[in-house]
């Protein structure tokens, strides 16, 4: 039996560290973010973050946002985007970019992401942009788990297993109201069976509204966990539920809600909209 002397474990060491970070440097080149070296040392991401955008509160601002071609979205919450991120917090971003957005691989789930991923964004257009965005982006990061459809399909498919305007108007929380955020986060938890992070922003006369809701899953994308680290996002106690206001269209196709009224692996959904 050999005797190991501390100068061979300390070579061996090496030559394994060296062999880590050469495996690391062959996905670089093949067009992986370098920042995915990362992964060598910390672990690969283990979790996501769904989101749910309130429309009219990303029209109830001081600048307007474009119904999309197929038209005025649902008074309904809409998918922004499904996030892979890490446990501690962070997320890996940009990770394939010899997997580009391809929409003939989710034909089928085009009238759907219509439907369920509108985009706002002006000019006024079919939301292939912002779809794409979001696979470049976040999609890419998730290949290990899920190829492009099974990213787009989980995201819809957790939208309709999520109600979340159902699970606030069963608490007698409705659009076009001002309600506790305490009240809103535990209709969410009552309803989910988990706590989800609530992010605000102001509406066109300074008021603070409901406008995103973070949502942890896990890393397959099929059901909801607790968050391993919850998202910290600011609102007031008390916010509003917007609604979208009446006769605001612009000749360009915007509006503007000018009425006053209203965890060792996991996927997470809901983050600020980037388009």
């Amino acid at each position: 039996m050999p005797i190991w002397t501390p100068s061979m474990i300390s070579s061996i060491m090496a030559y394994a560290i060296h062999v880590a970070c050469s495996f690391c440097n062959i996905f670089v080149s093949r067009g992986v973010d370098e920042r995915k070296i990362q992964d060598c040392t910390r672990g690969i991401h283990g979790n996501a973050d769904l989101g749910k955008l309130w429309p009219p509160a990303e029209c109830d601002q001081k600048r307007s946002c474009c119904y999309p071609t197929t038209g005025k979205p649902a008074l309904d919450f809409g998918i922004h985007g499904l996030w892979p991120n890490y446990n501690n917090g962070s997320y890996p971003s940009n990770c394939n970019r010899t997997a580009p957005y391809d929409e003939t691989q989710i034909e089928d789930l085009i009238s759907s992401m219509q439907e369920n991923w509108p985009t706002l964004a002006c000019p006024t257009n079919n939301g292939t942009r912002f779809w794409s965005h979001e696979w470049d982006k976040h999609g890419t990061c998730s290949l290990s788990t899920l190829d492009e459809h099974s990213y787009f399909k989980a995201a819809l498919t957790l939208k309709e297993k999520v109600n979340l305007l159902s699970v606030l108007e069963d608490a007698g929380i409705e659009p076009g109201g001002f309600y506790s955020l305490e009240a809103i986060k535990e209709a969410i938890k009552n309803g989910t069976g988990h706590e989800a992070a609530i992010q605000c922003n102001k509406d066109a006369f300074g008021n603070n509204q409901l406008y995103q809701v973070y949502l942890c899953v896990d890393k397959y994308g099929t059901d909801l966990i607790d968050c391993p680290i919850l998202p910290k996002r600011k609102c007031n106690e008390t916010i509003e539920f917007a609604t979208f206001g009446p006769e605001t269209f612009t000749k360009e196709g915007s509006f503007s809600a000018l009425q006053l009224s209203c965890a060792d692996s996991s996927l997470t959904v809901l983050h600020p909209i980037d388009f």
